[in-house]
């Protein structure tokens, strides 16, 4: 197979050498996507913060809601990238097997989506059976249903950047998201203060800025596809509601055991929120700023798993076993050091970072301020495991092997994560840091297990 990898500078060094450069092409602008993506709900939460830690708070529980269905959609979007490097590890110019994945994935989140998101108008009455505080659950239901037109697209942009990054064009994606949380920041700036006349909608202005971005983010990504030389012989929208029952199915089976895989996670974190709220308002703010810089710090490392699956995807398909274990220790290797470049900072510097989000100087953040800084090293103590488990499980999704990660980041999170966490938090003195030590439990028994099963595998 030719790639354009062998062009890289260095690359004629050796085979670590070109594994090196092959994951850098795609994981570096995959990272940087992901950074800038994200920063979407990061300059909402900062935009947010000034309203107070009410609202702050809201849009903490808001958000854990949301990601509910995003998390759920997310299998059938990512099950697209093995699926896409397989095969074209195995003939570089069978388009008619990309297309048939791609477009099946868009009809995935096309269809679901909207229709799950009807659980949406029950947020405040799931809220307060939780134990929420009712005026932090009023607020939180219509931001909730602000965001809720963006899930589609926002669904949509993930498969068409696993399908860029396959077929080496994954800077386009890192342009297009730049610009959609440029136009995000405006809306909100708009929005949510009420400025050059634009009616004040607090948290809703931020939700429907957020649903804006997603679906400009998405438009343009299809606009590129359809223009770009490589990635328009694909020709992945045309005559695209001829509809492929197989692959469909196909996209699915694949895509169930890794939405519960990343719903394990996402939804042990969610649920630490709710263990926030039960110990106090105050808490649950602190604790969502805090998840925000780990979660910042997890982005690159996150990018470069993402490239790590691709890679080993590419080297499956072309039935080269030793290329599979090269790009899976890369992709490991790589994602522990890019994670550290954020998180020993934020070791060393809690408050400062703390202070970015809240104003310092305002009496009524400074039991806020306090608990961030005091959850912050905890969860730069943790980033460690978090990059082996995520880099681990993107290898072994690049194998298609999705069920036993599934079943073994089950026990991590909810036999091992939450019931420290609740413990800890709860019971004990601890309080909301012990919370955080349940958090980091987790992650150390996920970077284990899959880890572990990660080397099993590939070792022969």
């Amino acid at each position: 197979m030719t790639t354009t990898v062998s062009m890289t500078p260095g690359a004629e060094k050796g085979p670590w050498r070109r594994e090196f450069f092959a994951l850098m092409a795609i994981g570096l602008p995959m990272g940087l996507t992901q950074l800038v993506q994200f920063s979407i709900n990061t300059v909402d939460i900062l935009m947010i913060g000034r309203l107070g830690p009410e609202p702050l708070a809201a849009a903490a529980l808001g958000i854990v809601i949301f990601y509910v269905l995003f998390v759920a959609g997310m299998g059938p979007a990512m099950a697209v990238s093995p699926m896409v490097s397989q095969a074209l590890g195995a003939d570089e110019n069978d388009t008619r097997d990309v297309r048939r994945s791609v477009r099946m994935g868009l009809w995935l989140v096309g269809i679901c989506a909207p229709i799950a998101s009807l659980i949406y108008f029950f947020v405040e009455e799931f809220a307060v059976m939780t134990g929420q505080p009712p005026q932090i659950a009023a607020l939180a239901e219509p931001y909730v249903l602000a965001l809720t037109p963006g899930l589609p697209f926002a669904l949509g942009v993930i498969v068409l950047r696993n399908f860029l990054a396959a077929i080496d064009r994954a800077r386009a994606p890192l342009y297009v998201i730049m610009l959609t949380t440029l136009i995000n920041a405006f809306l909100n700036y708009l929005l949510i203060y009420g400025n050059w006349g634009f009616p004040r909608l607090e948290l809703v202005g931020a939700g429907i800025a957020s649903s804006i971005s997603h679906a400009f983010g998405f438009f343009m990504l299809a606009a590129y596809i359809g223009w770009e030389k490589r990635a328009k012989t694909f020709e992945l929208f045309h005559n695209f509601f001829n509809h492929d029952w197989p692959r469909f199915a196909e996209v699915a089976r694949l895509g169930w055991p890794i939405s519960i895989t990343i719903g394990f996670e996402a939804m042990l974190f969610n649920a630490a929120v709710f263990l926030m709220g039960r110990i106090g308002v105050n808490e649950m703010a602190a604790y969502q700023v805090a998840l925000n810089v780990a979660a910042i710090a997890f982005m690159m490392p996150l990018g470069l798993s993402m490239a790590g699956c691709v890679r080993v995807g590419l080297m499956e398909g072309a039935k080269n076993r030793q290329g599979v274990r090269r790009a899976a220790a890369m992709a490991v290797t790589c994602s522990v050091g890019a994670i550290m470049i954020v998180a020993i900072p934020v070791m060393i510097w809690p408050m400062t970072i703390a202070g970015f989000y809240l104003e310092p100087g305002d009496p009524h953040n400074g039991r806020v301020l306090g608990l961030v800084a005091s959850f912050l090293p905890i969860a730069a103590a943790f980033a460690l495991f978090d990059a082996i488990q995520v880099a681990a499980g993107q290898a072994l999704r690049g194998l298609k092997d999705v069920r036993i990660p599934m079943i073994l980041t089950g026990i991590s999170y909810w036999v091992v994560g939450f019931p420290v966490a609740s413990y800890l938090g709860l019971s004990t003195p601890l309080g909301a840091v012990g919370v955080w030590w349940g958090l980091l439990a987790s992650l150390a028994a996920a970077a284990t297990l899959l880890g572990g099963r990660l080397w099993l595998i590939t070792r022969d």
